[in-house]
């Protein structure tokens, strides 16, 4: 029982460290762009001292991506997570796995039918793309079941499988983008190396249902992913509904990844890397490594965000390139040491 509470407050103490560095990389974000704004300054401008070129620049572009950035974090690193439960595969994300590749189809898609951008439908196009999303990473997930089920789903076919249907989804994709005139084609391709483009408070209002709703439902659903982590066999026999739990996990997995490609294009390596590092620090139970996993993911997406803002600065770069050059190495380590 003591070493419960010991690693409960572990936990706990670890959470607030990380909420603690969100909200300092947030700051010091405000204060980083083309335009340099002063911490005073930002200060000012939350008071409502600031000078009105600041108060735009911090209202109107900065502060809005920088809330997508966090919700994109948080959304694709728990999405991982129930991947990993569900598959009981370290190596398993939205990404390597084709849900990603999917919604990002289905995304292109739609900028491809309706009048060749995103515009088409003016501002309901915000709305319906997140559904677009879904409904492209829902088709990915059903093959995946679909293909990888032989009196049940296993682990190692689901992993397979999905590898296989990333690729049949990325040569899709490429398709499509040769299809697309020289100037969608470039918004494409930057976009599905991972671009925020959603830079103003409608894309946060149309994206803030998905996660505030579909996080603490996964957080709810935390004991069920401990149970699968230990099994199938096992799992059965303390009397849980496998399959039921495993498909109810996905399709919150797949919403989750969805939306988030929707808004912020094909991330990789985010929804692997994020709850790795959530569960060296606080352990595999899932009631403590999920909320953990959201922190350290929104943590990575908004100091990724900053750096590809800044580091060619007036120029950007796409957030998903920064997150692949620190995710990449991570990922052969895991590779490396995994049996």
């Amino acid at each position: 029982m003591e070493s419960v509470k010991h690693i409960n407050k572990r936990a706990v103490a670890s959470m607030g460290i990380l909420a603690l560095l969100i909200v300092l990389s947030f700051f010091i974000s405000l204060n980083m762009g083309y335009i340099r704004i002063a911490p005073i300054d930002v200060i000012k401008v939350f008071i409502g001292a600031g000078t009105e070129e600041n108060q735009l620049v911090l209202f109107d572009f900065r502060l809005p991506r920088m809330v997508i950035a966090l919700l994109i974090g948080a959304g694709l690193a728990v999405s991982g997570a129930i991947l990993q439960g569900v598959a009981q595969n370290g190596l398993a994300d939205p990404g390597i796995l084709g849900i990603n590749a999917g919604a990002g189809l289905a995304v292109v898609l739609f900028i491809f039918f309706v009048q060749g951008t995103s515009s088409g439908l003016g501002m309901l196009s915000i709305f319906v793309m997140p559904l677009a999303a879904l409904a492209g990473g829902m088709l990915a997930a059903s093959l995946i079941y679909a293909l990888a089920w032989k009196k049940g789903v296993t682990p190692v076919r689901l992993i397979l499988v999905g590898i296989g249907i990333n690729a049949a989804f990325g040569a899709a994709l490429i398709i499509f983008q040769l299809k697309m005139n020289p100037r969608d084609f470039m918004q494409a391709t930057i976009w599905l190396s991972g671009s925020i483009w959603a830079t103003n408070w409608k894309f946060v209002v149309a994206m803030l249902p998905w996660i505030i709703i579909l996080i603490p439902y996964t957080f709810y659903k935390a004991r069920y992913l401990n149970v699968l982590s230990l099994g199938d066999h096992t799992a059965v026999g303390l009397g849980a509904a496998v399959e039921k739990e495993r498909r109810i996990l996905l399709l919150t997995a797949v919403a989750l990844a969805g939306s988030c490609v929707a808004m912020g294009g094909g991330i990789a390596f985010l929804g692997l890397v994020a709850p790795h590092l959530a569960r060296r620090i606080v352990g595999p139970k899932h009631e403590m490594l999920l909320p953990s996993t959201a922190l350290m993911g929104a943590l990575l997406l908004l100091v990724s965000d900053t750096i590809a803002r800044n580091i060619l600065s007036p120029s950007e770069i796409p957030v998903g390139l920064v997150v692949s050059a620190l995710g990449a190495p991570y990922f052969i380590y895991l590779l490396i040491k995994t049996n």
